[in-house]
C-alpha cells in the first residue's frame, strides 16, 4: 500500500477560519463523489446481475455509500483534504497545531455528519450549519467541529490589494533667497573684479643682427660688400598683470538670506518625538524598531527597541503582526509583517489596509488597527 504523504502543517496562531459558503460547496462536492462512486456500483450491479428485488439496488448504494464515506473520512484524518475541500482550497486541522486531526477523529466526525444527514429534512446538518455560524469564538467551528478539536481553515494565499502611499511633505527650498558668491579657492584669472580681462602687452622678441652676405668676386671687378643692417630698436620691458585680487574662501560658501531657507520652517528631524497609545492603556515615545503582536519576536540580527505584547480576545493578533519605527527624515512608519487578519490605517474616519511587508507613513491622529487592538499616533516637538 503506497504511502499518502502528509501535507505540511499549518501555524497554529496564522489559522483564517473558512467561510460558511465554501464548506457548504466542499460538503456538497464530497457527498456528489460519493453518492457518485454508489450509484455508479448499484447501475453496475443492476446491469449483469439483473436482480429480481429493489432492495439489493438499495443496498448496494447505501453499501457503497458508506465505504466510500468511510475511505474518504481516512484520507480527510491523514492529509486534512478530500475531494470537496481540495477544490475549495479548505482543510480540516486540529486547532491547536494545525496538523490533520487523525484517523479516529476523522472517522467518528464522518458518523455524526452521516447521521445528521438522515431524512430529516436537513434539520440535522442545518443545525451544525447554525452552531458553526454562531460560534463565539468568530472560529466557524460547529457541533461536530469539536470532535478531535478540529478546524476547517482557508489555505488559500492571501489576496492584498495594493494600497499607493500617500504623498509625504516635501521639502521646500526658496532659491531666489539665496545667492551665490564666486568660488575661486586659489588665484585664478576669473576672480578679477573686472569681467572683462585687459590683455597683457606680449614684448617682442629681439631681432638679431642679419650677417650680410659676402658677395662672390667676379673676374672684371672686385667683391664689394653689403652694407650692415641697421641694429633692431631695444625692446620695451615686460608689463606685469595686475594681481588679481584674494577671494576669501568662506565667501564662496552658498549664504541663505536672513529668515529664507529650509531651517526657518519646521524642527529638524532629530526634534520630532512620535508617542503612540493603546487601547489598552499603554504609551510610550518611540525611540526605536517596535514589535506588536501576541508574542513578538525580532528576526535574528533584528535590533527591537520595544516589544509590545498586546492581548487578543478573539485570536485575531498573530504572533508578531506589525512593527514601526521613525525613519532618518523624523517620520513614524509603520509596516505589516504578514499577519493573518491584517493591519488597517484609519485616518480622517476613513480605513485602509496595509500592504505586507511595504512600510506606509503615519501622521499626526492616525489610528492603526492590528486586529482587535488599537493604537492612536500623537507627534511632539
Amino acid at each position: 500500500m503506497s504511502h499518502v504523504p502528509t501535507p505540511p502543517s499549518l501555524a497554529a496562531g496564522d489559522l483564517r477560519p473558512a467561510e460558511m459558503e465554501r464548506r457548504f460547496t466542499a460538503f456538497v462536492i464530497d457527498r456528489a463523489v460519493g453518492w457518485g462512486i454508489a450509484a455508479a456500483i448499484a447501475l453496475g450491479v443492476w446491469r449483469l446481475v439483473d436482480p429480481d428485488s429493489g432492495a439489493v439496488l438499495v443496498l448496494t448504494f447505501l453499501s457503497v455509500a458508506v465505504l466510500t464515506g468511510l475511505v474518504l473520512a481516512v484520507v480527510a484524518g491523514t492529509t486534512g483534504l478530500s475531494p470537496g475541500k481540495a477544490a475549495t482550497g479548505l482543510r480540516v486541522v486540529r486547532r491547536t497545531t494545525g496538523r490533520p486531526i487523525g484517523v479516529g477523529a476523522a472517522l467518528l466526525r464522518a458518523v455524526v455528519l452521516g447521521i445528521a444527514g438522515l431524512p430529516t429534512a436537513g434539520l440535522g446538518l442545518a443545525t451544525f450549519a447554525w452552531t458553526a455560524a454562531m460560534d463565539p469564538s468568530r472560529e466557524r467551528r460547529g457541533l461536530h467541529d469539536r470532535i478531535g478539536d478540529a478546524m476547517v481553515v482557508d489555505t488559500r494565499p492571501l489576496v492584498v490589494d495594493a494600497v499607493p502611499e500617500p504623498e509625504r511633505p516635501q521639502q521646500i527650498v526658496n532659491l531666489t533667497a539665496m545667492r551665490l558668491l564666486p568660488s575661486p579657492v586659489e588665484e585664478h584669472p576669473a576672480a578679477r573684479p573686472d569681467p572683462t580681462p585687459t590683455p597683457t602687452p606680449v614684448a617682442a622678441p629681439a631681432s638679431a643682427p642679419v650677417p650680410a652676405p659676402h658677395a662672390r668676386p667676379t673676374p672684371p671687378a672686385p667683391p664689394t660688400p653689403a652694407p650692415p643692417a641697421p641694429p633692431a630698436p631695444p625692446a620695451p620691458p615686460p608689463v606685469a598683470p595686475p594681481a588679481a585680487p584674494r577671494v576669501p574662501v568662506e565667501q564662496t560658501r552658498v549664504r541663505p538670506e536672513p529668515g529664507a531657507g529650509p531651517a526657518a520652517g519646521s524642527p529638524s528631524p532629530a526634534a520630532v518625538r512620535w508617542r503612540v497609545a493603546f487601547d489598552t492603556g499603554e504609551a510610550f515615545v518611540v525611540e526605536g524598531l517596535a514589535l506588536v503582536g501576541r508574542r513578538p519576536e525580532p528576526r535574528p540580527g533584528e535590533q527591537a527597541r520595544h516589544v509590545v505584547p498586546l492581548r487578543s480576545s478573539d485570536m485575531s493578533l498573530s504572533k508578531t503582526h506589525a512593527q514601526f519605527q521613525v525613519a532618518p527624515d523624523g517620520a513614524l512608519v509603520v509596516m505589516d509583517r504578514g499577519s493573518t487578519n491584517g493591519s488597517y490605517v484609519i485616518r480622517k474616519g476613513m480605513s485602509r489596509s496595509l500592504s505586507p511587508g511595504r512600510p506606509s507613513t503615519l501622521l499626526a491622529g492616525d489610528e492603526v488597527r492590528f486586529g482587535d487592538r488599537t493604537m492612536r499616533v500623537e507627534r511632539e516637538s
